[in-house]
């Protein structure tokens, strides 16, 4: 028999979906190499690999096969995307164009070398970032610059702006995924985009505003209110929309400072300038690994203050919580992550962690920050 990689669902799926990933044909507790490879928009290569061996039938289910190593270890059915890793170091994976997919190639190997067996099996599958039905709408109105995603239907749909932080530009992946689960979301951009600010000197609510009242005006969005997204400094923003602005009644911080930080904010009469950091009082290390840390040396047995769990920590935080502050022991600038669950908008399916497979147990992925709508 002809062994054969089989995906399901078959041919195309999601990026947020999980994928089932079997293998059929082969010999009886044969030992196999699994790869998978993907490139991005510019090019660039991620790859990961694991070993694995056919049950006493020739059958491979990533469900139940732990893996034996490689890229992971263990029973990780989604490990060959969680743990694709980049040929160029610290290169990033970003999806810039979301109307079309990563291609992942998966590739099945005799043996357990990496690049040593014979080629038995491969499969192609593309990862969709836009579920079908869902509509893509450039925005330029009046100052407003963003592409709002429309979910299938005539709604009206709850509403939510997704907003990113320092690097400024328009990402799109985000809104897209959240349109496939029944949101209208208005994928904001604030700098260097466009013909908006280049630098981030300074924030003008009243930018934001306009994009909050263009929501709330739009046929298909449900009301009387809003929700908001934001990650880092898009998250900063949130909350200081949430304070100043009507028409909010939800929001989901990541990462996000309490204070207002990397320029000065401004809302009619009100001027918040940037809070500063001592970087005299920043001391930096490197780890064994070639990490880079500011957290200040302790021994193995000292108390390990409460904040960002590991990634390998399996503690998933119950809807409705706040989490515990991050706070900088050096540069003194709190972080704290806040949920505030979107249920509370009319109509809204809700919150649930990040799919368990996004983690993995060696993901960078942090379980205790990253929320995704059920």
């Amino acid at each position: 028999m002809v062994p054969m990689v089989s995906l399901e669902p078959e041919g195309r799926s999601c990026w947020d979906e999980p994928l089932s990933i079997t293998v059929r044909g082969l010999a009886p507790q044969q030992p196999v190499m699994l790869r998978a490879a993907l490139r991005d928009e510019k090019g660039a290569l991620f790859r990961a690999h694991a070993r694995y061996r056919a049950d006493a039938h020739g059958r491979l289910d990533l469900a139940r096969a732990p893996a034996l190593g490689g890229s992971f270890a263990g029973l990780e059915p989604m490990g060959l995307l969680w743990a694709l890793e980049p040929e160029r170091p610290f290169w990033r994976l970003v999806k810039r164009d979301v109307r079309t997919p990563f291609v992942v190639e998966l590739e099945l190997l005799d043996g357990h070398e990496p690049d040593g067996g014979r080629l038995l099996a491969r499969a192609v599958h593309e990862r969709h970032f836009m579920a079908p039905g869902v509509r893509r709408v450039p925005v330029r109105e009046g100052r407003v610059r963003a592409t709002l995603f429309l979910p299938p239907g005539n709604g009206p749909f709850p509403g939510i702006i997704d907003i990113f932080g320092v690097g400024g530009g328009l990402l799109e992946y985000r809104a897209s995924l959240l349109a496939g689960k029944g949101f209208a979301v208005l994928a904001l951009a604030y700098y260097n985009y466009d013909d908006l600010p280049k630098g981030m000197d300074a924030f003008h609510l009243e930018y934001f505003e306009e994009a909050v009242n263009y929501l709330l005006r739009h046929p298909q969005v449900k009301g009387p209110g809003i929700g908001l997204l934001g990650t880092s400094k898009g998250a900063q923003l949130c909350l200081s929309m949430a304070s100043f602005l009507k028409g909010i009644t939800a929001a989901v911080i990541i990462n996000g400072s309490m204070a207002n930080v990397v320029g000065t904010l401004q809302y009619k009469d009100v001027t918040l300038p940037s809070l500063c950091i001592h970087v005299d009082r920043i001391k930096v290390r490197m780890t064994a690994i070639g990490r880079a840390s500011s957290m200040p040396m302790r021994s193995p047995n000292t108390y390990r203050p409460m904040g960002r769990r590991s990634p390998r920590s399996s503690a998933i935080p119950k809807q409705g919580t706040i989490l515990s502050p991050l706070t900088s022991h050096c540069a003194r600038l709190p972080y704290m992550p806040i949920l505030t669950c979107l249920s509370s908008l009319e109509g809204s399916p809700g919150l649930k962690p990040w799919p368990r497979w996004m983690h993995g147990r060696k993901s960078r992925l942090s379980s205790t920050n990253i929320w995704v709508v059920k």
